[in-house]
């Protein structure tokens, strides 16, 4: 008798949609890409410096599970003074090993097998299979441009059925850009007491918006107890490869995904931890010429596809533009590997992060004035050529 190795659950998740195009474009010469989602910003240099001081004065042991308490300690107050929050740092703030950690182990520790999960797309690739790996289903809504890509209250309402635990949302939004006006989110807030559903709320991008304010879910009427906040480090703080986030969330659920946390990860690497304290601490500025610069190429890229005659939506957060390509008789991977292969242009199919995506591709603006200029002229190009 041969026994399956692999879970039907592994098995049941694809690879990420993302990936197949940056393998093929690994292997080419002179490409230009627009697809990977991180800051082309060196960590700032006061950040990296606090890092390297605490390697100097021997911090190198493992912290409480929960993360330091200074670096706790200070997340308090800096959610309190962005959105009037106030968490306690001993019981409801927990360091982790970036957002996608905080993500999977508070599914862990509240989705049981069976469990509903809704969650508007399109929308960061790792969200359904987040709630697969907890054992849940995810239950996907549609978002549209028309809507600007802001789920609504009928969607998510028309999904809700008696196995619904929780509603998953993910704004300012990867990989459209756009972002819930306060209204819209007033809506969800709405439906959650109705239905007494959990929200996970990620804020990654929180602070990378451009002429709007980003509201924080867990600031609503009501809602700080039903949900769980989500943030880090790696998007404001062009921090991606010291690996931290933070969960915030009621001290039953911290708890809970601390038991988790300290079983499969024990603490968030230390010298990321002290890195963290001093971002909070001093990388306002920091934070504030990054926005600036990339709200500078945002314009740019924006003008430049309409230019170029594709219909582009104008994103009010995150770095991402979300160009629609289905008015030239192409699909999202068709122009994708057109623009590959005949002009060494690397962007990402928007069906990757959801059937609302299709007709849609998604380009990262977080690189350098000169490669969003020359890729426009390549696009443009290759546009031309259809």
């Amino acid at each position: 008798m041969t026994r399956e190795r692999l879970s039907a659950r592994v098995q049941s998740v694809p690879p990420s949609g993302i990936r197949r195009f940056f393998d093929i474009a690994a292997t080419m010469e002179n490409v230009i890409s627009l697809g990977i989602g991180e800051p082309d910003f060196v960590t700032p240099y006061t950040i990296t410096q606090a890092g390297i001081r605490s390697l100097q004065q021997g911090k190198t042991a493992y912290t409480s599970n929960s993360g330091t308490i200074e670096l706790r300690q200070e997340l308090q107050k800096h959610l309190n003074q962005l959105y009037g929050i106030n968490y306690d740092p001993e019981n409801e703030l927990l360091i982790t090993v970036g957002v996608s950690e905080a993500l999977q182990n508070a599914m862990l520790a509240t989705i049981d097998p069976g469990d509903e999960v809704i969650i508007p797309e399109p929308c960061f690739v790792a969200y359904g299979p987040s709630v697969v790996f907890a054992g849940g289903v995810p239950v996907y809504v549609s978002t549209s441009v028309e809507q600007e890509f802001q789920v609504t209250r009928a969607a998510i309402e028309a999904a809700i059925t008696p196995k619904t635990k929780a509603i998953l949302i993910g704004y300012p939004n990867n990989p459209t850009g756009a972002v819930m006006s306060r209204e819209r989110l007033l809506d969800i807030a709405a439906l959650a007491e109705q239905y007494d559903l959990l929200v996970f709320s990620d804020e990654i991008y929180d602070r990378l918006v451009y002429g709007v304010e980003h509201t924080s879910f867990a600031q609503l009427p009501g809602m700080r107890e039903r949900t769980i906040l989500l943030g880090g480090f790696s998007k404001a703080y062009a921090m991606t490869g010291w690996r931290l986030g933070w969960l915030a969330a009621s001290a039953e659920i911290a708890n809970a995904v601390r038991k988790i946390h300290q079983y499969a990860i024990m603490s968030a690497p230390t010298v990321a931890q002290y890195a963290g304290l001093a971002a909070l601490q001093t990388g306002a500025e920091d934070v504030q010429r990054m926005v600036s610069e990339y709200d500078r190429r945002r314009q740019v890229i924006v003008a430049g596809l309409r230019q170029i005659g594709l219909p582009t939506f104008e994103p009010q957060g995150a770095f991402y533009v979300f160009p629609q390509v289905s008015s030239l008789g192409l699909t999202s991977e068709a122009f994708v590997e057109g623009l590959l292969y005949n002009e060494k242009v690397a962007v990402v199919p928007g069906d990757a992060f959801g059937p609302s995506g299709a007709g849609f591709v998604r380009m990262c603006y977080a690189t350098s004035m000169d490669n969003i200029e020359t890729a426009l002229e390549r696009i443009e190009r290759y546009v031309r050529s259809l």
